[in-house]
């Protein structure tokens, strides 16, 4: 399928916020949450359920370490897509061996059961909320039966925006419901959840989702 182009900059936009806060900060945010070993468990969990050659979609890639990186080197094909520009040339150059989109990822659409697994780790907190259970039933209806979806939300409810975010003077902004509306969305969407796991972080943290679309 074509790419969608991106929608023109709008600074009233909080998704062209959230999008001109990972250009600015891109490698302050991989120093800052040490994300080259992160999800070191989830992927190797992941691993342990995906053939080699799985398809793989990554939602809001970043600079695709350590996702695609780890699971390109597993012998998967990745696509990565991010609204960031800055994100997606980082990740062209750091994982040749994926692909990598820059595009709002509620405009994506694909076949029904084009991929294995399908992740979002700290994307989905960064849509509106009422974005946010749209794309879910898209997510379930790309994957094939039995695949797998990996996805980190918020512990409590929040929206808004941090003005300073990881003391830059860069602005940053989250929306999501608690877990147990997340969850519900999950099951509403289709999912069979088979995980729900809190990932501690500061004084706070998220909730890890491991889902799967049904078999039957």
């Amino acid at each position: 399928m074509r790419p969608r182009t991106p929608a023109a900059e709008d600074p009233d936009d909080p998704k062209d916020l959230v999008r001109r806060g990972y250009d600015a900060l891109s490698q302050r945010y991989e120093e800052a949450f040490d994300s080259d070993t992160k999800y070191q468990d989830w992927l190797a969990d992941l691993h342990g359920r995906l053939p080699t050659g799985s398809r793989v979609l990554d939602l809001g890639c970043g600079n695709g370490v350590p996702v695609a990186r780890d699971l390109t080197a597993a012998g998967h094909r990745v696509l990565g897509v991010d609204l960031s520009g800055v994100q997606v040339r980082r990740a062209r150059a750091r994982v040749p061996g994926a692909e990598f989109r820059r595009e709002d990822i509620t405009a994506l659409d694909f076949p029904e059961g084009s991929f294995d697994a399908v992740l979002a780790l700290y994307s989905l907190i960064h849509l509106p909320l009422g974005e946010q259970l749209p794309l879910l039933r898209r997510v379930v209806r790309w994957l094939r039966p039995g695949g797998s979806f990996l996805v980190t939300v918020g512990r409590d409810a929040l929206t808004g925006t941090d003005e300073d975010w990881l003391g830059s003077g860069v602005a940053m902004w989250w929306s999501h419901p608690d877990a147990a509306t997340s969850r519900e969305w999950l099951r509403t969407a289709g999912f069979e959840v088979r995980e729900e796991r809190f990932v501690p972080e500061g004084d706070g943290g998220h909730v890890l989702f491991v889902a799967a679309r049904p078999l039957g």
